[in-house]
């Protein structure tokens, strides 16, 4: 067409120069939205082409060309295309929605393609250019091309254009401060990012990037002329692929997926080799559209700069990563993608708006992720015992943050002995109930405190490994739970599992042996008991209040200095003959030293000596060595 015809010009709408600023600079968090949203626009486009029944046989795809020296991005569908009326009607008038007005037409369906909700998605191209030109024809019979025109998204002008083919051409003259767009590998970034999982096949042509390829082939040409043509020159060129996959894992059946289809769609999402230990499929169509997939990865124990990252999607598109209103913090540990097209989202697709549809849904998520873990250990009981290792934390720490949680998962928690069993809590009560008056004996290091976990195994207790983080959390927690009744005891704080009725040293003095030991070790406050332990080779034990000492521990992982004193209790064995012979002894100075001795010796038992300690220790020994062998 030659004679262009002016079929209107005007303002978008009386309040544009208002709404205008607030897209540019507040709606939208990151400029590259710009190419989300007009890819979904063009995704949008195809959708409704094909819920009218067309489109089967054709190649409908979205194409979007960087073109570096003329300094334009283009994004250009084959879909539906839009009137002149329908130009007015969508793009004229900010905020009116395309795809719900579309939808209130063609009801019958699947609509869950249709992105759009708020009509301003296409405003976003004025945050990076200087002039947005719109060419579109629509599918109907006999419509007209029509041509959009506007460089400040605040007045346009439209006229008959002269596209040929049904669809939509939307091109952006790029603004010297957004320069960093005109490059491909910066638009495919994005690309990859937003729209690596729309519905409709995505294209990226790199206008500067071909004719490179283009040179470099025509050059290689040329250097063999003469010489004997290679192989490869004769085979054909390779087609171009999409940027996405529009049938993504997670919105199929969990019947109809591999295992290693989960895995390499994990790879996928996070670009890793690493692989994920299970996973959790969602797929729900009542009381919530929901589909996804949450997978397991290997949680450090101390999960120290431990992220998971959860992509939230939106009928494909991508919205943004980890949004607590959806996502439990818990489950903040945790890699996965979920799709819900019936998200509250705020108009910038962005954010969600407080609605109790996310709150049940979030609750939704973590009865699935309880499910997932009682399935395994009522059925796998072997295979989840091998994953608890890897993510028992993330376990622990949901049950502290998440009442709700720990009532799913409860009867599932197992505890590890040193023995390298798992029992649950119930299983652990059953079988050392009787020994341990609901208590439950712990180490946090089993090489340290070996000597401690010898004398509790040594009697038939068994002692379980809480050597993570969160253990000192989770165990006050579950101290304070329904239903748990068991206190929890480090095996150097408490001897009540270990000490027993007899007569032996029954007529030891203990007053006289804490003023004794008081003065020997210069602690005037230390506290000195005698028991009658079952195992007579036993001298001494140093224990210290389970909770000041969890206290002090807590303190120290949050970063807080508070000078707490160091009280402990000195357990001495009155069945011992050591213990029994030091009593007997007169005050002097092989008394004391044997009284430090026995001392360090009950330090040994739940963490080695330290500078000064092991020095003075070390030189103790000796001097006892040389009196033994005087005499």
């Amino acid at each position: 067409m030659t004679d262009k015809q002016v079929l209107k010009q005007g303002n978008i709408s009386i309040d544009a120069q208002n709404i205008m600023p607030v897209i540019k600079r507040w709606l939208y968090s990151d400029k590259d939205i710009f190419i989300r949203e007009l890819v979904s626009n063009g995704v949008d486009a195809i959708s409704k082409y094909k819920m009218m029944g067309k489109g089967a046989e054709e190649d409908l795809r979205v194409t979007v060309t960087v073109d570096k020296q003329a300094g334009t991005i283009s994004f250009e569908d084959n879909g539906i295309g839009m009137t002149a009326d329908e130009v007015d009607q969508y793009i004229n008038q900010v905020a009116f929605s395309s795809a719900e007005e579309f939808l209130k037409t063609y009801t019958s369906g699947d609509q869950s393609g249709i992105i759009g909700h708020f009509g301003l998605g296409f405003y976003s191209a004025f945050m990076a250019a200087e002039l947005v030109t719109i060419d579109t024809l629509s599918w109907q019979e006999g419509a007209q091309p029509v041509r959009w025109q506007s460089a400040d998204g605040m007045s346009y002008e439209m006229e008959t254009g002269d596209r040929a083919t049904r669809g939509t051409l939307i091109t952006l003259k790029i603004l010297d401060e957004e320069k960093e767009f005109l490059d491909g590998w910066r638009t495919r970034e994005v690309l990859e990012r937003y729209c690596g999982y729309m519905s409709a096949p995505i294209y990226l042509v790199d206008v500067e990037a071909d004719q490179k390829a283009a040179e470099a082939v025509e050059k290689a040409k040329a250097d063999k002329k003469d010489k004997k043509k290679d192989k490869a020159e004769d085979e054909a060129p390779k087609a171009p692929e999409p940027i996405n996959d529009v049938s993504p894992l997670w919105l199929k059946n969990p019947k109809d997926c591999t295992e290693e289809e989960y895995k390499e769609t994990y790879r996928k999402l996070f670009k890793t080799f690493e692989e994920p230990l299970f996973w959790v499929h969602l797929n729900v169509d009542y009381p919530f559209n929901l589909k996804g997939i949450l997978y397991f990865p290997r949680i450090r124990r101390d999960m120290a700069g431990q992220e998971g990252e959860i992509k939230l999607f939106n009928r494909q598109v991508f919205v943004a990563d980890n949004i607590k209103e959806v996502i439990p913090e818990f489950l903040m540990l945790l890699k996965g993608v979920i799709d819900c097209p019936d998200l509250p989202l705020n108009v910038s697709r962005s954010f969600l708006q407080n609605d109790g549809y996310v709150r049940k849904l979030s609750s939704h998520i973590t009865k699935k992720v309880a499910d997932r873990l009682n399935g395994l250990f009522n059925t796998e009981r072997e295979t989840y015992q091998k994953y608890w290792e890897d993510i028992h934390p993330f376990i622990k720490y949901g049950c502290v943050r998440d009442q709700k949680f720990f009532d799913m998962v409860k009867d599932s928690l197992i505890f590890k002995t040193t023995a390298g069993e798992y029992l649950t809590i119930a299983e652990y009560k059953a079988r050392n109930s009787e020994k341990t008056d609901k208590k439950a004996y712990y180490t946090t290091d089993e090489g340290r405190q070996a000597a401690g976990i010898a004398m509790y195994t040594a009697r038939g207790i068994d002692v379980i490994v809480m050597d993570s983080l969160i253990d000192i959390n989770f165990m006050s927690f579950l101290e304070n739970a329904d239903g748990t009744e068991l206190s929890f005891v480090r095996v150097d704080s408490d001897t009540a599992g270990l000490v027993e009725e007899s007569e032996e040293g029954k007529e030891l003095d203990q007053s006289a042996m804490q003023q004794s030991f008081r003065e020997a070790l210069d602690i005037k406050d230390l506290e000195v008991k005698l028991e009658a332990f079952a195992d007579p080779a036993l001298s001494a034990m140093l224990t210290e209040d389970e909770q000041m000492r969890r206290f002090k521990e807590m303190s120290v992982v949050y970063g807080q200095s508070f000078m707490m004193p160091e009280k402990y209790t000195l357990v001495l064995n009155r069945r011992n003959p050591t213990v029994q012979r030091v009593a007997a002894m007169e005050e002097g100075d092989i008394k004391h030293l044997m009284q430090q001795q026995l001392f360090d010796l009950a330090k040994m038992s739940s963490r080695p000596l330290e500078k000064d300690e092991l020095k003075d220790f070390i030189a103790r020994s000796n001097k006892l060595m040389e009196i033994v062998a005087d005499n």
